[in-house]
């Protein structure tokens, strides 16, 4: 009796349902901790100060793991999550959300004057060759997607995140690798000029395709140090 006890609880409660479910080790699994601040596919939330991740090229991506990591980009949860990851790991990571096609969110609605707004549409599409400042489009591609494998696109931020950032590169609190192009150009824009660009910038819609152009698909007005040869 005894053993035929012991048979129909097997039966009734098989090894397999007491044993408690592993979680899948994939990427997709192990970047959970991404999730509250940039998304679950690294689409971004509703805080305007962190960025969207998907899509973006895995070298762009990688450098600025690699700037947390090391401390040339301060923000201290992560710094601390970083810290201790190998670089490998790191790659694996950037491959795994520039891999990612999320729709980009609506372009923000916007309280700027039309002057401001048309300001920020000189800028990007064509610079202000007296201040030598470049069209943000002659870096970040014609369709703001950005370039393989270092160069971000512009769309789908918020405009207090650009301003942000811009912010950082003038003051020289975000830098890159040299010759550190995007701290030279910032360093000429005026607090006009960042909010213009800003907010025309989180004004485009999506383009047809929002993958990155390829790799030499055109020419960098000038070198730039987070962009390989």
């Amino acid at each position: 009796m005894a053993g035929l006890g012991l048979g129909l609880a097997a039966r009734l409660f098989p090894v397999s349902a007491q044993t408690p479910a592993q979680p899948p080790d994939t990427m997709a699994a192990r970047v959970e901790a991404c999730s509250p601040c940039h998304g679950k596919q690294g689409e971004g939330t509703g805080d305007v100060y962190f960025p969207r991740l998907a899509g973006k090229p895995a070298g762009y991506l990688y450098n600025q793991l690699l700037a947390f990591k090391n401390g040339r980009r301060k923000y201290p949860p992560m710094n601390y999550l970083l810290e201790y990851l190998g670089d490998p790991y790191l790659q694996e990571m950037a491959e795994y959300f520039a891999e990612q096609r999320p729709p980009l969110p609506a372009p923000a609605a916007s309280d700027v004057s039309t002057q401001v707004m048309q300001k920020g549409q000189a800028l990007v599409s064509h610079g202000d060759p007296a201040r030598q400042i470049p069209a943000c489009g002659s870096c970040h591609g014609p369709a703001l997607t950005g370039m393989e494998p270092g160069i971000p696109g512009l769309l789908g931020l918020r405009p207090n995140y650009v301003s942000a950032q811009l912010g950082g590169w003038r003051y020289g609190t975000r830098t890159a690798k040299a010759p550190d192009c995007m701290q030279q150009v910032a360093a000429r824009l005026t607090e006009a000029d960042v909010t213009a660009v800003a907010a025309y910038l989180a004004s485009r819609p999506a383009p047809i395709s929002a993958a990155p152009a390829p790799k030499g698909a055109y020419v960098l007005p000038f070198a730039c140090g987070s962009e390989p040869d």
